[in-house]
């Protein structure tokens, strides 16, 4: 029996077949009825395209300042990274690490590592490293928390309304397009791509065998007059 033809449930570890055509609807384990697989209604060229975009956004949003704060005339603001700083100046290193991990390194490490399959799946091309790349994926997906951010980003600006002018920046609006963004991406399962590298490789291998039993070409050369 094919490895490639077995799955093994995340819950209970029961080893099973996998079924034929099971992209077309859930696949759940007869054990202890847990969700093996959801079939994701977002094309691989929609979602190549929103991870892309949610890339470039989270550069923007990191790049550009958050808020500017107008306190008697006395203007600052500061960008995410200046407040991981500023925490850890302030002693609070692991505080500064832990946001600067579930902020900007894991949704950092996924959107990178998607991309870095989904582009030459698009293109009927396995990349290298395929399935470690999506291990790390469902890894470090659960630890990215730019929501959160976000939600503490909004609670800060309505308390410090009171005491300060508030000037929403161009990462405040980044943010809030990021968390929309990877609210989509998120629907997207992974280990759907498994399939497709699996069918990938299938086709690879029956063009070699055709190929190989293909007879060879013989040229017919021109007879002299």
């Amino acid at each position: 029996m094919n490895r490639n033809d077995l799955i093994a449930c995340h819950d209970c570890d029961a080893l099973l077949r996998k079924p034929r055509h099971w992209a077309k609807g859930s696949a759940r384990c007869p054990r202890c009825a847990a969700l093996l697989y959801r079939p994701s209604s977002i094309q691989l060229e929609r979602i190549s395209a929103l991870t892309l975009a949610a890339l470039f956004t989270f550069l923007i949003a990191q790049t550009f300042p958050i808020v500017e704060l107008d306190l008697n005339g006395v203007t600052s603001q500061t960008t995410l990274m200046g407040a991981l700083v500023a925490l850890w100046n302030e002693g609070m290193e692991l505080v500064a690490i832990a946001v600067f991990c579930s902020t900007i390194l894991f949704p950092l490490i996924e959107l990178t590592a998607l991309l870095y399959v989904l582009m030459p799946i698009r293109a009927g091309v396995v990349p290298p490293g395929f399935n470690l790349v999506l291990r790390a994926i469902q890894f470090v997906r659960p630890w990215g928390m730019i929501e959160v951010l976000m939600l503490g980003i909004l609670v800060t600006i309505v308390k410090m309304t009171s005491l300060a002018h508030v000037i929403p920046e161009a990462a405040l609006f980044a943010f809030g397009a990021l968390t929309l963004m990877l609210a989509v991406v998120v629907l997207f399962d992974p280990r759907a791509l498994w399939d497709i590298a699996d069918a990938i490789a299938e086709r690879q291998t029956s063009d070699a065998a055709r190929q190989r039993d293909m007879p060879p070409a013989t040229g017919q050369g021109t007879r002299a007059p």
